[in-house]
């Protein structure tokens, strides 16, 4: 068994790393005058088991094309080593939000960039709560697995005591992850949690709708998603259970991106907290909104993941909430 991390992804790498109780492999990157680069192992990969690190986010080296095209040349590079089998571990997997035409002649780039992946020679690929589960495990023809941080989110919630709390889900789509959520919260906590949601609409780029369905009145909301871009659906769906009488919000948030405007977001008196996981460092949120953000470690997920994926152990209970 050999495991990589690319140069961008190096410090989640070492984190999978240590929990394993394993050294990182080495290899090389390379950069060239005309924006050209190449990556390989350097170490004997013949006939190995090789997983692969790279989170596939924009910024702030390297765009997201380049992380992604830099992750398929390097799987590429270990096939034509002889690797048995090459498994990419993606902690956030870059286009995974176009599952679907929602336009006339829409691109569904989820499936291209599939395809690109088992071009490239990939075996299998492991990722955390991407966009759209139905959407992955269809897309990719082979071996998928996509991670839940919820666990973490769990072990947060148990810590906040003995808070009443509500799990919120910002919009109809999310209902399902925020209903799993809110039973394993239930059962851990062994008392009633609660539930709502907040209806959204979004169309080029709007986002209208103001449904709201649940009780969150003296409550702590919990609202869970995927991931936070610009904190627009956040901020609206934390404002609306304040105005219906919730004592705290907190966002649950798997992955941050924290594009502009979530600064904004972030500091409206609306939202008490963030919490999120390190899949995407949160290297473009200004230092002064940091007292506001919990980053929860993901790598020991993954870790445990690569373990058993190695030793042929089933996933399932770390697939579910």
């Amino acid at each position: 068994m050999k495991l990589f991390a690319l140069n961008t992804t190096a410090a989640f790498g070492a984190q999978i790393a240590r929990a394993l109780e394993m050294p990182l492999a080495r290899h090389e990157e390379r950069e060239f005058e005309d924006g050209e680069h190449k990556a390989r192992p350097l170490e004997d990969v013949a006939g190995e088991s090789v997983y692969v690190i790279q989170s596939l986010h924009g910024g702030p080296q390297e765009s997201a094309n380049d992380k992604l095209c830099r992750l398929l040349f390097f799987v590429g590079a270990l096939k034509d080593a002889g690797a048995a089998h090459v498994t990419a571990i993606v902690p956030y997997l870059c286009y995974a939000r176009k599952d679907r035409r929602t336009k006339p002649n829409d691109p569904v780039t989820t499936r291209y960039v599939a395809a690109l992946f088992e071009a490239a020679g990939t075996d299998a690929i492991v990722t955390m709560d991407a966009h759209n589960v139905v959407a992955l495990e269809n897309a990719f023809r082979r071996v998928s697995v996509n991670l839940t941080a919820a666990p973490l989110f769990v072990d947060f919630a148990h810590g906040l005591g003995g808070e009443t709390l509500c799990v919120v889900s910002p919009d109809a789509g999310g209902a399902k992850r925020a209903e799993l959520f809110r039973l394993a919260l239930e059962s851990r906590l062994g008392r009633p949690v609660g539930s709502a949601f907040a209806e959204k609409y979004r169309s080029a780029g709007v986002v209208s709708g103001d449904l709201w369905a649940g009780d969150v009145d003296g409550r702590t909301a919990l609202v869970i998603d995927d991931m936070l871009s610009t904190g627009g659906t956040l901020l609206r769906t934390a404002k609306a259970a304040k105005a219906r009488g919730a004592r705290k919000v907190i966002a649950v948030v798997t992955h941050g991106l924290f594009m502009p405007g979530s600064a904004e977001a972030m500091a409206d008196p609306a939202i008490d907290r963030v919490v999120i996981t390190d899949t995407v460092p949160p290297f473009r949120l200004g230092s002064e909104l940091h007292s506001r953000l919990t980053i929860l470690p993901a790598a020991p997920l993954f870790a445990e993941a690569v373990g058993r994926l190695h030793a042929n152990r089933g996933l399932s209970d770390l697939l579910v909430y």
